[in-house]
């Protein structure tokens, strides 16, 4: 019975710091473009992976700070945006969040489909992008070179993750990312190559041999000596296959016989796609800010003195109208507060008073006589108001009419006083009359009641006499 083969290899995880650190990308398109441009961003996302987002589906109406708002969740470091107006497609290569950003005009391009079917046998596989491209960069250096190239260099060198050799193991090397300016035009060359390692100092037909997963037919031959000497010439890539060009193979490489310490040839099979790119303008900002360089345009200390006032300015403004907002935002909050906190008062106050009502308490008792007792007194000064805290009923009941229009004639000095006094007299005088009747009334019955007991007694004492 076999046994159970015992795990040799180890995979190691990467720490928080090297995944901090691996920059990540996202390759979208913006506003309304042609077929052929997002077919050329899909092609651009494969040659970003492993660290882009291959499956992104962006929609029109999406803006940069759309994808900025995400970037920090995500640990996105570069943003490369592909647009197309009625001049042409334009690129533009951002640092997330704060810039710069590299706005290059694509001159000319060609799709990972067409590059293929310009090769004999092309040959493609998906291991080959689950590693992270090397990137070459040919030609940017150089101390006539422009401020600009520097700044394009480290963010090219940067878009993709750094290298250790002493770490890295060579089966990781399976693609490279090429940039090469050209100083006539100036002009930057984009390839993306897969590479691959031969033998070196066979022939073709041993080539064939060795690296075929299948045994060559050799019915057509009396002896491998004619398969092997018919094809003893060299080609051209044979005669490129020299000892300068070739390797020794530090590590085994993916492949059926490259082996350690084995000499093998370094070629170079292009995956496409191809660009050249042409520098534009640099900002300072993400899609925004100063323009460090323009291609086309030059402007002096002054104006950029003046476009650096008014920009300025316009950041205050936008700190002040954020400082407004926010502050009118917690002024909004507390005074909701204040009203769900007065409304809940009141309410608590209600449940109260209903309670206090439901028990039938004596003090509840005693204060309403006491209101009830007061009632009168109220009453009383507001007699007093109107000028009635001296009139006397018995005199208003001897009084006549003349006498009313005189106390009403009497002329002060303010006229507007005197309006307000006639009122209150005519109003305590026609109190003191009803009072004055109802008081005769009941003097009249007393009287009558008197008379008739008066007459009941006489008939009672005339009826004995009778007896």
């Amino acid at each position: 019975m076999g046994h159970s083969r015992k795990k040799k290899r180890t995979h190691v995880v990467p720490t928080e710091e090297e995944i901090a650190k691996t920059p990540r990308s996202l390759v979208v398109k913006s506003g309304e473009v042609g077929p052929s441009v997002s077919r050329l961003v899909r092609d651009v996302r494969r040659v970003m992976e492993p660290f882009t987002a291959s499956s992104l589906k962006e929609r029109k109406n999406n803006r940069v700070k759309d994808y900025v708002s995400i970037s920090s969740h995500l640990g996105i470091s570069h943003l490369l945006l592909f647009s197309q107006t009625e001049s042409g497609t334009n690129l533009r290569i951002g640092r997330v969040p704060r810039g710069p950003t590299l706005y290059f005009k694509v001159n000319s391009y060609a799709l990972a489909t067409d590059c293929l079917h310009l090769q004999k046998s092309p040959s493609t596989s998906n291991i080959v992008f689950k590693t992270s491209p090397l990137i070459i960069l040919n030609n940017f250096a150089g101390e006539d070179k422009g401020k600009e190239l520097k700044l394009m260099t480290a963010m090219l060198q940067n878009m993709f993750p750094a290298i250790n050799p002493s770490a890295m193991h060579l089966s990781d090397a399976r693609r490279v990312v090429l940039f090469n300016y050209n100083d006539a035009t100036g002009m930057v060359d984009f390839r993306h190559y897969n590479i691959t390692v031969k033998p070196v100092g066979v022939t073709k037909g041993v080539k064939r041999v060795i690296m075929a997963k299948d045994v060559p037919s050799l019915a057509g031959f009396d002896d491998i000596s004619e398969y092997v000497l018919r094809e003893a010439f060299a080609s051209e890539s044979d005669v490129e296959d020299g000892p300068e060009n070739s390797v020794t193979l530090s590590e085994d490489y993916f492949g059926r016989v490259n082996r350690k310490n084995d000499q093998r040839a370094v070629r170079l099979k292009e995956l496409g796609p191809r660009m050249e790119l042409c520098l534009m303008k640099v900002q300072g900002g993400l899609c925004d800010g100063d323009v460090l360089y323009h291609n086309y345009l030059s402007k002096t200390k002054e104006e950029i003195a003046a476009d650096a006032r008014k920009r300025q300015i316009n950041l205050t403004n936008q700190a002040r109208r954020r400082q407004e907002q926010e502050a009118n935002v917690k002024r909004k909050n507390k005074d909701k507060k204040d009203a769900d906190g007065s409304g809940e008062s009141d309410s608590d106050n209600d449940e109260d008073e209903d309670g206090d009502g439901r028990g039938g308490n004596m003090d509840d008792s005693d204060d309403e006589i006491a209101a009830v007792a007061e009632k009168p007194k109220k009453v009383r000064l507001a007699a007093d108001d109107f000028g009635a805290d001296s009139f006397d009923p018995n005199e208003a009941s001897d009084s006549s009419d003349g006498s009313i229009d005189g106390a009403a004639g009497g002329e002060d000095e303010d006229g507007d006083v005197e309006m307000e006094e006639r009122k209150p007299s005519k109003r305590a005088k026609t109190s003191s009359k009803s009072s004055s009747d109802k008081k005769t009334k009941t003097k009249t019955k007393e009287k009558n009641k008197g008379k008739g007991k008066e007459k009941i007694k006489t008939k009672s004492r005339s009826g004995s006499k009778r007896k």
